[in-house]
């Protein structure tokens, strides 16, 4: 009963709806914009953010390299969605488990990956992972597990994700490119990316989603104009649609105060909304936009129509081959609500 009474007071103190936010300019640390950022808040899939930071150190001290195999453990199979559908007893490699997590938000895979760095041990790697949130800094979050998936001893704040941000750009750069992957091929099919900033955000290049239906929808923005590169986090919004929204006037508002000249949206949110009824039977929406870089890379997100999960390469490929100038855009904030209950990033 002590157990289920700290768990609600817990649940309670998240206030979803109620929005926690940040802005800061990653270069110089000036802090641009705030509301509530030392509020403790369940971080769900940015936790990926530290577990990445983790599996970069890893990588560049050699203990592990992109081709090292991640073997799936029962424990890593069993592991709520979103997942990449892991076999237990099975390997694939730490590229593989990493697109997983920056794209897919594969919880399946972020315990593999942190059972691997940990040795063996999700727990062990928790604990890896709040000895480093103190390391840099983070003095109001604990870690629980390597997904984000709910634990109610698993907290951070705004701006101590901001702060992690910030060193996974300064102190990871080689790697910080993985979080603008589009999708990636696994297993003979596409897996899109959740992150519907970097389709319609001018200069965002990463970074996370997050939701559970304690936390709210959260999210990490880092964006690039000029210059000036900003880093944005919003906690606790009570739709995807009010976390973009909110995320995008906090970066305007931004660069504006940094003397950036505003720049059009890649792809207006309202076109968006607007034309993904037709298109949402399908499982994707498409929209064009005459804004569109000629070289821009083929994007896809997926709308949780059906139980399909991915995309076909083959069907995507003749979607590619004759649709150009095509950019297609996540329709998760249309019809999320049907998926709610889920626990996805």
């Amino acid at each position: 009963m002590l157990g289920i009474a700290t768990y609600s007071h817990a649940a309670h103190a998240q206030y979803v709806g109620h929005i926690s936010s940040f802005v800061m300019d990653a270069n110089s640390g000036a802090v641009l914009a705030q509301s509530d950022p030392d509020l403790q808040r369940y971080p769900a899939s940015l936790t990926k953010l530290m577990t990445l930071y983790l599996t970069f150190g890893a990588l560049r001290s050699g203990q592990v390299s992109m081709d090292t195999q991640v073997p799936v453990s029962i424990h890593a199979a069993t592991m709520a969605p979103s997942k990449l559908g892991l076999v237990p007893g099975t390997r694939f490699s730490v590229q593989q488990a990493i697109l997983g997590l920056v794209t897919k938000s594969a919880n399946d895979a972020a315990c593999a990956l942190g059972e691997l760095i940990g040795g063996g041990d999700e727990v062990r790697f928790a604990n890896m992972m709040t000895q480093q949130a103190r390391a840099l800094g983070m003095a109001n979050t604990t870690f629980r597990n390597a997904s984000g998936l709910p634990d109610p001893e698993q907290v951070t704040t705004a701006r101590d994700l901001a702060t992690l941000t910030q060193h996974l750009i300064r102190d990871y750069p080689e790697y910080y490119h993985f979080f603008s992957t589009p999708m990636f091929a696994f297993h003979g099919r596409l897996v899109p990316n959740h992150n519907p900033m970097l389709k319609i955000y001018a200069g965002a290049d990463g970074l996370k989603t997050g939701y559970t239906d304690l936390a709210g929808r959260n999210l990490i923005t880092s964006a690039q104009r000029s210059n000036v590169r900003l880093i944005g986090v919003v906690l606790g919004s009570s739709s995807n649609v009010q976390r973009t929204h909110v995320m995008t006037a906090l970066l305007d508002k931004g660069f504006s105060d940094e003397g950036v000249a505003p720049v059009a949206p890649l792809v207006p949110v309202v076109m968006a909304r607007a034309r993904s009824r037709s298109f949402s039977r399908h499982g994707y929406f498409f929209a064009t936009s005459s804004r569109m870089l000629a070289n821009q890379p083929m994007e896809v997100a997926e709308a949780p129509t059906g139980p399909r999960r991915y995309a076909p390469v083959s069907r995507l490929h003749r979607h590619v081959a004759t649709s150009a100038n095509v950019h297609m855009v996540s329709a998760h904030h249309i019809i999320g609500r049907k998926h709610a209950a889920r626990r996805h990033g």
